[in-house]
C-alpha cells in the first residue's frame, strides 16, 4: 500500500495535548481525571451537544461555552469547574519540533499534507501562529470553521477531498482514541499517539512504517 497523504491533529500532535492538560488539573485539585475531562470536554469520542462541542463547530462562542459549562459543574452541589483554568497550565507550550520536522519531510517526500483540528474561531489567534500552515500543510480544516468536529465522518470526507486523495490513501494521526476510531471508520489508516511528549517517538515510527519513510 502507498500513501499518498497524511493528516495530522493539532492539539496533542504539535503541542501538548488539552487532555493531559485536564489531568494534571485533576490531579491539582484532587479530582477524578476522567469525571473533569468529561465536564470539561464532555463524550470525546462523540459529537453531541454538549457545551464544547457546540463550541468546536463554531455554533457558539467560548464565553457562552464557559458560562454554560460552569454552570452544569455546579449543578447539583458539584464543584466548579471553570475550563478556562483548567486548560490553563497548557497555554503557552512548545511546539514539537520532531513533529514538525516529519511534517515536513512527508511533503517533501511528495505526499499531501492536512490538519485536522477540532477548535474554537476564539483559539485561533493563539494557535495557528504556532506553526507555519502555509509551508507545513496542502489543506488546513478547522472544526470551527466548517460546523463539523471529529469524529463526524463528514469532516473526516472533507478532508480527504479538499487534499485530493481516497481514504484508502491517507494517514491520519490523533491524541483522542474517539477521532482515531472515526478515521479508521471512514477508511483510514491512522495513529494513536500518546499524551506525554515521550509518546512522540513511537508514533513517529508507526507513522514512517505507515509512509514507508
Amino acid at each position: 500500500m502507498t500513501m499518498q497523504a497524511v493528516v495530522f491533529d493539532f492539539g496533542g500532535v504539535f503541542i501538548d495535548s488539552p487532555f493531559d492538560g485536564v489531568a494534571s488539573a485533576a490531579r491539582r485539585h484532587g479530582l477524578d481525571p476522567q469525571d473533569l475531562s468529561d465536564i470539561v470536554f464532555g463524550p470525546y469520542d462523540q459529537d453531541t451537544d454538549h457545551p464544547w462541542h457546540r463550541l468546536e463547530r463554531g455554533e457558539i462562542s467560548v464565553s457562552d461555552a464557559r458560562d454554560a459549562i460552569v454552570a452544569a459543574s455546579v449543578a447539583d452541589g458539584g464543584t466548579e469547574v471553570d475550563p478556562f483554568v483548567v486548560l490553563a497550565g497548557i497555554a503557552g507550550g512548545e511546539v514539537r519540533d520532531e513533529m514538525v520536522a516529519f511534517c515536513r519531510e512527508v511533503r517533501s517526500a511528495g505526499l499531501r499534507t492536512g490538519l485536522l483540528t477540532n477548535n474554537a474561531k476564539e483559539f485561533e489567534t493563539y494557535w495557528r501562529p504556532l506553526l507555519p500552515l502555509d509551508e507545513l500543510f496542502d489543506d488546513v480544516v478547522d472544526s470551527s470553521a466548517v460546523g463539523l468536529r471529529k469524529p463526524d465522518p463528514r469532516i473526516y470526507e472533507l478532508s480527504l477531498s479538499r487534499l485530493g486523495v481516497t481514504a484508502a490513501d491517507a494517514v491520519f494521526i490523533d491524541d483522542a482514541p474517539g477521532n482515531v476510531d472515526g478515521a479508521r471508520a471512514v477508511g483510514m489508516s491512522a495513529v494513536l499517539i500518546g499524551q506525554q511528549r515521550a509518546d512522540v517517538p513511537a508514533a513517529l515510527a508507526e507513522l514512517r512504517s505507515l509512509v514507508a519513510l
